[in-house]
């Protein structure tokens, strides 16, 4: 098989970091595009003299070209709520002028092109599980909205360019995951509960805890988008983990591993904030051969060391 050109937009991000390292490890040539509005170059910087990479500072919302590449991996969005809220308009525009940007480059050049979409589509879903027929339960105005309602304008603008360009287009609706390189303190749970945990600081919980949701280790997270660029598949397909918990049982699995004897305390619970979240993975495991393999205490223990030298670094700064 002939070495391919692979572009990575939002490659210094969390989940664009480990993809670099996939596609790496398989035999590509990988560029990655990055802004860093939300993304760190110390997610890449084990890179620095790997010949078959290369990294490039630019804003994916200005049109730009890489010259022919064989396959575009669209990751570029701002993801936790912190950083989607605090970059709402930055978030909107990644999410629709960026998202033609990079289809215009697959269009121009005939490259296949996978699209990062969320399990945030489906809003606070009245279906559940979720499964990608659903249409979701989303509030197009509320403070979530920035987010949510730019990845549901990418899925279309993706649909389309698939049917009136012909374009070889994917769609990976992503749930929680989580790992190394999820950033330290950017509000989403498994980070918030670990670093919190390390500190010896109280466990935060927002609501009364009952809400559910269903975390993927990103290994496995990883995997399943390598798969589903391969396949032949253009429909939305659900990679996450299928395994339920509550938020409250989350905290208590964090408690566990760290060793942790911190209070847990219960906070208002944000605006649209869903009240359960778990996929519907049969596509994924029909076409794509699919299914997670890292529960969530393993994978827990699998993040206990990053966690550690993020507050590591903390303390060394005070």
């Amino acid at each position: 098989m002939a070495e391919r050109l692979v572009l990575v937009t939002g490659a210094a991000g969390f989940l664009g970091s480990h993809l670099c390292d996939a596609l790496l490890t398989q035999g590509d040539h990988v560029i990655g595009v990055d802004n860093l509005c939300t993304g760190n170059l110390e997610n890449l910087s084990h890179l620095n003299n790997e010949p078959r990479f290369s990294f490039e500072q630019a804003d994916i919302v200005q049109p730009f070209d890489p010259g022919r590449v064989d396959f575009i991996f669209n990751m570029a969005s701002p993801a936790s709520p912190v950083d989607y809220m605090r970059l709402g308009i930055e978030t909107l525009l990644v999410g629709s002028a960026g998202t033609i940007n990079t289809l215009e480059i697959a269009r121009k050049y005939g490259a296949g092109y996978l699209h990062a979409s969320t399990s945030e589509c489906y809003g606070d879903p009245l279906v559940h599980p979720q499964v990608e027929s659903y249409w979701g339960n989303v509030n197009p105005i509320g403070p979530r909205s920035v987010y949510d309602e730019a990845k549901r304008f990418s899925e279309a603008a993706v649909a389309a360019y698939h049917r009136y360009h012909g374009v070889n287009t994917h769609l990976v609706r992503i749930f929680n995951t989580y790992g190394p390189r999820l950033q330290p303190n950017d509000g989403r749970l498994i980070s918030n509960l670990m670093m919190q945990a390390l500190r010896g600081d109280p466990l935060t919980i927002y609501g009364d805890g009952s809400q559910t949701r269903s975390f993927c280790y990103c290994s496995d997270l990883i995997d399943g988008i390598v798969r589903l660029a391969a396949s032949e598949e253009h429909d939305p397909v659900n990679i996450g983990n299928p395994g339920e918990f509550t938020i409250l049982e989350c905290a208590r699995e964090v408690q566990s591993v760290v060793g942790s004897h911190s209070e847990i305390i219960f906070r208002p619970l944000p605006q649209d904030d869903p009240a359960r979240r778990q996929p519907d993975i049969t596509r994924a495991q029909t076409l794509l051969g699919w299914s997670p393999k890292v529960a969530l205490r393993d994978g827990l223990e699998r993040s206990l060391e990053y966690f550690t030298r993020c507050v590591e670094r903390e303390n060394a700064r005070v």
